[in-house]
Formats: C-alpha cells, structure tokens, sequence
C-alpha cells in the first residue's frame, strides 16, 4: 500500500459514496416504479419541504450543478410535476413551485423511503442516527 493514501476503508469520500449506495439500494426502485432519478427526486423533496424556490438555490439545496437542473427541470416540466413562474419583482429570473403531479408522486414514494429511514434506524438506533445526521450536517459545513 501506498504511503500516501489511507485504505478505502479509511477514505472519508469512499466511505460516504458507500454509505450513499447502501441507503439509495433500498429508495431506488421505488423512483425507478415511478420514472424518477434520484435528482429528480431531491428536486420534488425539496419542493415539496420547502415551497417554491429560484433554480440557483434549488440547485444547492438539492446538490445539483445547474447544467443538469436545466435538464431536470425540463424534464419534471415536460410530466407536468412542476410549474415555473416569473418572479414577482425580477422578470429576469423564475420561481419553481411544485404542482399537482409533482406532489402526487411524493405521496406515493414518501411512505416507502420513510420506511427505509425507520429501518435505519431501528439498525443503528434513534440516538445513533441523529448523531450521525448531525456530524454530517458539521463535515457539509467544512
């Protein structure tokens, strides 16, 4: 092994990716039933929990890089899941809201992937988890 680098085990980003992979095993066929990515599915999340937003800052919230909004955005428009707007006071820029389609099809995946949350954690146990959420909330800070 090389002096430079730690064992995958020990690597942070592997570790993370892997720890990703585990979680969305379970999600991705309810998206998959649905004809959703896994973008498209943080996009509606979001929309969802928090109302309507400008793309740049639904693009942060949801970890996309605007290239691939663009697309995304286009597509869940195409399915008629989300609606875009003018924005009240800048004409130059949108406001995207989630509509009707859009939150049906979170009423539909949101019991399942809640059930993988409650599944985690019974595994690992409530203190556990939240711990785990915090320290990851504390390293996206970094």
């Amino acid at each position: 092994m090389s002096k430079f680098f730690a064992k995958t085990e020990e690597s942070l980003p592997i570790m993370l990716l892997r720890a990703r992979e585990s979680v969305m095993r379970r999600i991705r066929p309810y998206l998959m039933e649905n004809d959703l990515s896994e973008q498209q599915w943080r996009v509606l999340r979001v929309l969802d929990e928090v109302g309507p937003l400008e793309p740049t800052e639904l693009g942060e919230r949801c970890v996309v890089l605007t290239p691939s909004l663009t697309r995304i955005l286009a597509l869940l428009e195409k399915r008629e899941m989300i609606r875009r707007e003018a924005h009240p006071t800048d004409r130059r820029k949108q406001i995207i809201h989630l509509a009707q389609p859009g939150q049906e099809v979170i009423a539909l995946i949101a019991p399942k992937a809640r059930k993988v949350y409650e599944d985690l954690e019974e595994h690992f146990g409530k203190a556990q988890l939240i711990n785990l959420l915090n320290k990851l909330g504390k390293l996206s800070e970094f």
